[in-house]
């Protein structure tokens, strides 16, 4: 954590970092406590019962929250003819091919997203050891290798997150900006939950989400009381 400032010092002496609240109660605090010079942004950290080294217990998918995240990302889009003229009026930031790929292995990568149809992977895959350990990887799981690249793109373009569950089990997402209102934020925040509830997989045994902290980039974080998401399942 970065070296904390007197506000947020102040904030830590009323905070009982034990304490878990309603998923409402901890959006409204978290906002409270946003303010920063910039429009920080929410985030959502989720201690899942899984151990990703094993197959069985992968948790990774793609969402689109229902009120964006309030960050435009830029998308680079790996097609040819028809299908690259479609990217481009569908919003694509950037459109090629082997250019492209000639663009990133020199290091060029002003991008935030990466989408290709399917004729496109054998370039990708050269890529692989550049683009993978980002996650940046298309993958038609993710719906990031696809024919139906207009959809795609305007599903990035629209706040799409993707996900996956770090080493230790934890998964970690940006939700929204304090600038929303806070009906925003709790839709956003529930939207991502039942997402990674839905995505539960099949080796998870026992308790399955254990911890759930909301904070903002420069503020504290609040636990949410786990029980209380059942209304959310």
């Amino acid at each position: 954590m970065a070296k904390q400032t007197k506000r947020l010092k102040e904030v830590y002496k009323t905070l009982d970092r034990t304490a878990v609240h309603s998923l409402a109660d901890a959006v409204k605090a978290v906002k409270a406590n946003a303010t920063a010079k910039f429009d920080e942004t929410f985030e959502l950290s989720l201690n899942l019962g899984i151990d990703p080294k094993h197959s069985d217990q992968i948790v990774r998918g793609v969402i689109s929250l229902p009120n964006g995240t309030g960050k435009t990302l830029r998308v680079a889009v790996f097609a040819k003819d028809a299908k690259a003229d479609e990217a481009k009026a569908a919003g694509a930031d950037i459109v090629g091919a082997e250019d492209l790929m000639e663009k990133i292995q020199k290091g060029e990568m002003d991008f935030d997203r990466c989408i290709a149809t399917p004729d496109m992977m054998p370039i990708v895959g050269r890529l692989g050891q550049i683009l993978g350990p980002r996650g940046m990887m298309p993958n038609p799981k993710l719906g990031t290798v696809t024919m139906d690249v207009k959809a795609a793109v305007e599903t990035v373009k629209a706040g799409s997150i993707e996900y996956r569950a770090e080493k230790t089990g934890i998964i970690h997402a940006g939700v929204g900006k304090a600038s929303f209102d806070e009906k925003k934020l709790v839709e956003n925040v529930s939207a991502f939950i039942k997402a990674i509830q839905k995505a539960r997989p099949t080796g998870a045994k026992g308790t399955y989400m254990k911890k759930i902290t909301l904070s903002s980039t420069m503020g504290p974080g609040y636990q949410i009381d786990v029980n209380s998401l059942e209304e959310v399942a």
